[in-house]
């Protein structure tokens, strides 16, 4: 039930990547009126409301070039399948496709114009990707991340000369030299890690404001298994041993490109000394604790959409208040709690905030009856170089 749950993970469409290599794809779906558009531009979809739940906002492919023009068929429009009669993944060799609109992303440039009716707006993935139906936030989840890829990896990596989109949008092949380059996708492990009192270890990152806390996460590295990468990125940022782990889910995160890999992990050690580069805090929490800290706006989760939060609430055993600070979670904003807060000394102030590009997953303040403790610098095993905060959107710490 967690994994089938998780917001970005929900689909109800066949990908129908049988039929990508058909070069007559594009241009035959583009005459089909049936055939339904929704515009992308980075990290954001255009929605419209339907009742009080928003919905993707999905164009005939003539009204989609028109609201926003295009001069390239290839490089602006990918095909992202077919509703899925049967809701089973993929299609058998021999099976009949049932009939059904297909889908395809009109991919805007950032800053770029689109002339949108009265009612559709662009709308952050990240912050609606939760409320949207299944068919929605699947389609909207692959339109995100290969609109990023293909920004992101324009040119080939082996002579220099740029791409051209093939294979209805899906590969990106050199002119030169003839290679195929495919979607990026980076494997990230993200973990509620537990100990034998059953408290659940959230940390605060040091590229956010004091007041976020998230899981800890961490990408695999080359050669290297996801058991491994949960009990070294634990034991590197924060010094705690981890033992089993236990799978939950997996989440896409096109933000720009990582596959969340979710787990809970049983901690064999308690003591914490955090690691000074990427995290500036982590705390022990119990149930009661952290309900009221985040009903008191102390602490901050990520957002709903985040598989960081399904960890924690699946940890907690249900939902869990909803954050009055939200929305400053998605854009960034520092609480009023911290904007009114007097200056400390440095001796004594806790390191500040770094502004965050864009949202991430977690993020927590410190607010504790005995100010004196939280008040203290963490103890760190890597003094001297710290390292540059990643943007918000690069890296598990980002994007949990």
């Amino acid at each position: 039930m967690f994994a089938s749950d998780l917001p970005l993970s929900r689909t109800v469409t066949d990908r129908a990547a049988d039929l990508r290599g058909d070069e007559n794809l594009l241009p035959a779906l583009l005459d089909d009126a049936s055939t339904r558009v929704l515009l992308v531009s980075g990290g954001r979809v255009v929605t419209r409301r339907r009742g009080r739940r928003p919905a993707l906002a999905l164009y005939t492919p003539q009204e989609a070039a028109l609201r926003a023009p295009s001069s390239s068929l290839a490089e602006r429009w990918a095909f992202l399948g077919y509703d899925d009669a049967d809701r089973v993944p993929g299609v058998a060799p021999g099976e009949t496709r049932p009939e059904g609109p297909a889908y395809l992303a009109h991919h805007v440039p950032e800053g770029g114009a689109a002339a949108l009716p009265a009612g559709d707006e662009w709308t952050a993935l990240r912050e609606v990707g939760g409320e949207l139906s299944a068919r929605d936030a699947g389609l909207a989840t692959a339109a995100v991340a290969l609109y990023e890829w293909h920004v992101r990896y324009p040119r080939c990596p082996r002579c220099g000369a740029e791409t051209q989109p093939v294979s209805s949008g899906w590969v990106r092949r050199c002119p030169v030299d003839g290679t195929d380059h495919y979607p990026r996708t980076d494997p990230a492990v993200i973990m509620a890690v537990v100990d034998e009192d059953d408290r659940l270890l959230l940390a605060n990152s040091a590229a956010w404001p004091t007041h976020r806390f998230s899981t800890l996460a961490g990408f695999v590295e080359p050669g290297e298994s996801v058991e491994h990468a949960i009990r070294r990125e634990a034991r590197e940022e924060t010094a705690v041993v981890v033992g089993e782990v236990e799978y939950r889910g997996s989440q896409p995160w096109p933000f720009p490109a990582s596959l969340m890999l979710g787990f809970r992990a049983r901690a064999l050690s308690t003591e914490i000394t955090v690691d000074g580069d990427e995290l500036r805090a982590a705390r022990w929490f119990d149930r009661d604790t952290l309900r009221a800290e985040v009903e008191s706006g102390s602490v901050v989760l990520p957002p709903g959409t985040s598989i960081a939060r399904a960890l924690i609430e699946d940890w907690f055993g249900g939902p869990l208040p909803t954050d009055p600070l939200r929305d400053g979670w998605s854009r960034g904003a520092v609480p009023p709690v911290e904007q009114a807060a007097p200056s400390r000394s440095s001796a004594t102030a806790a390191p500040a905030p770094v502004a965050e590009p864009a949202p991430a997953d977690a993020a927590p303040r410190a607010a504790e009856p005995e100010p004196a403790p939280a008040a203290q610098p963490p103890a760190t095993r890597r003094q001297g170089r710290r390292a540059a905060p990643a943007p918000a959107d690069e890296g598990p710490l980002g994007t949990r």
